[in-house]
């Protein structure tokens, strides 16, 4: 039996139900902060710094697609909070770069503990095996769509 190919139309409704439903994931981990815990955004940057090494704040910016103004503000943070440091570019006087602290890799290793026993409770208590297995899946599709966002 061949495939139906989805329309435009299913794909835009697909688009629509897949925003709502990942807004509200992200909205449930969101409530789980506590105050003065670092916010996703600042979580994000230390996530890149992590993954990826020191970069400068324009890199940073481009990779979180955001304004540079507001990276600053994002790094400005959590220089204060002594969870990144500058260091002037062994290469390029000129250039910053900011890299993550062992505080904010301990920060970023609590944070993802956290929210993914709680994405692992749900998954365990909430699907049969069988949709575990469907959802589990799905990550590299999800992560491929937020790539090409």
């Amino acid at each position: 039996m061949a495939e139906i190919e989805p329309t435009d139309a299913d794909l835009v409704r697909a688009g629509c139900d897949l925003r709502v439903a990942l807004g509200r994931i992200v909205r449930r981990l969101r409530q789980d902060r506590d105050p003065g815990e670092p916010t996703m955004s600042e979580v994000s940057v230390l996530a890149q710094l992590d993954r990826h090494g020191a970069a400068t704040p324009g890199v940073l910016a481009d990779r979180e697609r955001v304004r540079p103004q507001a990276m600053g503000a994002t790094l400005a943070v959590l220089e204060r909070r002594a969870l990144v440091e500058r260091a002037t570019d062994p290469t390029d006087g000129r250039r910053v770069l900011l890299s993550i602290t062992d505080a904010g890799r301990r920060v970023l290793v609590d944070r993802r503990s956290r929210n993914a026993e709680r994405m692992a409770s749900a998954l365990a208590h909430g699907f049969s095996p069988a949709e575990q297995r469907r959802l589990i899946a799905i990550v590299p599709l999800l992560e491929r769509m937020a790539d090409l966002l």
